[in-house]
């Protein structure tokens, strides 16, 4: 996926009334970031507002039991709550980024997680099935368009070469809905029932919704720089790389969730061990990913396809040994590493897809991305059932470990090209030295 400079348009002349005192350029936060720093509080608000939207969308896997028996419905119908939260991101997501491109991006953050805590609350009451069905869509539209822009305003907040640490930090949050908020509300679930667990949560997202406001710094038309733009047009150049982005993030979705979903019965039935073993396992994966979530922050992934590509092939690997089920030990620590480098691709995803879109289109480009991510949950899901009734779970990981290695010699052919046309585009000047295009 080759990098092109992001194109920046400038905003309107002002009139010298109507011109501010302070400095006419666009800034990315009302105060600059230096070099060597990232703009923790604003950053940690955004985690927040993510861990609160991932455990909402989850929240009903972890108590399918209690609200089965509490709505009078089939545990799978209670399922289907994840599945409408999903669809409803996908149909939603890019038209409302659309109409909302020239609203105050601080004001709509704020905005869609009052609309999430509301939701969440209105779940507690909702009597009957199908209202609870109608308030998960409403809540899925606004979680749709929160995550197409939390982390086009992250990147707001920082320097272009510190976009990948701020999104690191920034998605941490969703590591640590799955690997905290998920098991807490399940157990408080099971110990007080499930309506009173969605209103604590619906009282947290409200809460959140207020630290955003009053900590979260504004950006973009906040700030006094130039609205975003509301979709891609044809013959855009930063176009091309980012859906090509999206649609690796879609196929990499499709295979992780192909497995995940059926992960219980991979543990079970493959690697051999009972029932009991899969909350554990699912803890050290979550763990394993917040690590991974980490390395993708670090300067070890200060080249995001080179990065992606190293983890790629490392979780090909690694699901290629559960597939072969070797042993309990070498499969558990197979498991352990898939976990280390599926954490580190989606924050090297989203730091690529950033990279190429211009400043004035990350919001749109998040939103296709957002678009994608969820189509590859829900038909990851769909090819997985498919696969395990015809052939088995066991060829789960090999599919994708094939789709992984397909994807990972792509990213390689791109790294390749780019150095070759780097090598070429290399310039000798007397007095600066070698200027040479980016790298991958």
């Amino acid at each position: 996926m080759s990098v092109t400079e992001p194109v920046r348009t400038r905003a309107p002349e002002r009139t010298r009334a109507s011109r501010p005192t302070r400095s006419s350029q666009p800034t990315r936060a009302s105060q600059p970031t230096r070099a060597s720093e990232l703009p923790w509080p604003g950053l940690v608000m955004l985690a927040a507002g993510v861990f609160m939207s991932i455990t909402i969308e989850m929240l009903p896997t972890g108590l399918l039991p209690e609200m089965s028996a509490g709505l009078g419905v089939a545990e799978p119908l209670v399922g289907l709550l994840v599945s409408v939260f999903a669809f409803a991101v996908v149909v939603t997501s890019t038209p409302l980024t659309a109409l909302t491109s020239r609203m105050p991006r601080h004001g709509l953050l704020v905005m869609v997680l009052v609309v999430l805590g509301l939701t969440t609350l209105a779940s507690a009451f909702v009597p009957e099935y199908w209202m609870l069905v109608a308030v998960r869509v409403v809540g899925g539209v606004a979680h749709g368009l929160f995550w197409a822009l939390v982390a086009a305003y992250a990147a707001r907040l920082v320097p272009d070469r510190l976009i990948g640490r701020a999104i690191s930090v920034t998605l941490g949050g969703g590591t640590l809905a799955l690997v905290a908020g998920v098991p807490a509300t399940t157990v408080l679930g099971q110990a007080l029932g499930w309506r009173p667990v969605f209103g604590i949560v619906a009282a947290l997202t409200l809460a959140a919704a207020v630290a955003v406001w009053r900590f979260l710094p504004p950006v973009g038309t906040d700030a006094g720089a130039a609205p975003t733009a509301a979709r891609f047009r044809r013959g855009d150049v930063a176009l091309g790389p980012v859906l090509l982005v999206c649609a690796v993030t879609g196929l990499t979705m499709l295979g992780q969730y192909a497995v995940f979903t059926y992960v219980a019965p991979l543990i079970t039935d493959v690697v051999g061990l009972d029932s009991g073993a899969v909350g554990p396992l699912l803890f050290v994966y979550g763990v394993a990913g917040a690590a991974g979530l980490a390395v993708a922050g670090s300067p070890l992934a200060a080249r995001p396809v080179r990065a992606m590509a190293g983890a790629m092939a490392l979780a090909a690997v690694a699901l290629t040994v559960l597939g072969l089920a070797p042993g309990v030990w070498p499969s558990l620590i197979a498991f352990a590493v898939w976990g280390l480098a599926f954490g580190a691709i989606p924050p090297l995803l989203q730091t690529r897809l950033l990279q190429a879109a211009p400043a004035g289109h990350r919001d749109a480009a998040s939103a296709l991305y957002t678009t994608a991510f969820n189509i590859g949950i829900g038909g990851g899901a769909l090819v997985g059932a498919v696969l395990f009734d015809w052939v088995g779970v066991r060829s789960l990981p090999f599919v994708y470990a094939a789709v992984l290695v397909a994807l990972t010699a792509v990213l390689s052919r791109e790294v390749m090209g780019r150095m070759r046309r780097g090598h070429q585009s290399t310039i000798v000047a007397p007095a600066t030295g070698p200027v040479r295009s980016p790298a991958a």
